[in-house]
């Protein structure tokens, strides 16, 4: 695969680089996006319809066990050729004789970044192997069972320290991002030289003002994802391609000039 010039000469160039990921990463290893149909017993309900504080408040154990079947999905499934690719650069960018970093910023609550060897990934909507008190906010660090086979409705656990409900650790739709959270994602893209954005629509606010941040901070942005959308007027280099090819070799492109310096 050749991998555009703009984008190469960024990415060899780049002391700090930023790699903000959508839904169309972990699409590429199955996992289902939010914007597909519904399978099973949640068939007849739109993702936007379970995840919401009121559908939690209505029925916990109906929305538990939906997302049980989410986590239970994504044990599942591995990480793809995009994922490897990251955090190898990560580490070959941290390792190698120029000062280098390459940080991974997600619109995505699976763990697949992590799983593919990349580290202090920031979470903008929250992860779905972590989970909270919804009543203390403390961090549940107890068993989750996962049934082997999908049910309608599973009682949430309860928190030790003040018997709430335990939640998933996402952020749901009504729901602000954690201010920490996002403010690290904001100082990582306006402190990057290059911002790959990968696999998103640019259409779930506030993710996606990041390019726009990026860019009016003088970094490089590119795009990488096969349809047109809304980053792609925001981008200086949009390339048509999915993250699974798109990144290896772009991954390899660079370890190869890096070599020959």
């Amino acid at each position: 695969m050749v991998v555009p010039q703009p984008v190469l000469e960024a990415a060899v160039d780049a002391r700090r680089v930023v790699v903000v990921t959508g839904a169309g990463m972990s699409a590429e290893s199955g996992v289902p996006t939010f914007r597909d149909a519904q399978t099973g017993l949640w068939e007849q309900y739109a993702a936007e319809d379970l995840a919401t504080p009121e559908a939690w408040e209505r029925d916990p154990a109906f929305v538990w066990a939906w997302y049980l079947s989410r986590f239970g999905a994504v044990a599942h499934v591995q990480p793809n050729a995009g994922h490897l690719a990251l955090a190898r650069w990560a580490g070959t960018a941290a390792d190698g004789a120029r000062s280098a970093s390459v940080r991974v910023v997600t619109q995505n609550i699976d763990d697949l970044h992590e799983r593919a060897g990349s580290h202090d990934v920031v979470h903008l909507h929250g992860s779905l192997t972590s989970f909270r008190c919804e009543r203390c906010e403390t961090a549940y660090a107890g068993s989750v069972d996962v049934p082997e086979q999908p049910v309608e409705r599973v009682d949430p656990p309860t928190c030790p320290r003040c018997g709430g409900l335990v939640r998933p650790g996402v952020v749901w739709f009504g729901e602000l991002l954690p201010l920490e959270v996002w403010e690290q994602a904001v100082a990582l893209v306006e402190d990057a030289d290059l911002v790959l954005v990968v696999g998103t629509s640019g259409i779930v606010h506030p993710a996606a003002g990041l390019p726009v941040l990026a860019r009016g901070a003088g970094a490089v942005v590119v795009e990488v994802n096969p349809l047109e959308t809304d980053v792609s007027d925001v981008a200086h280099v949009v390339w048509r391609e999915t993250a699974a090819l798109a990144l290896p070799a772009l991954v390899a492109e660079v370890e190869a000039r890096r070599g020959q310096d």
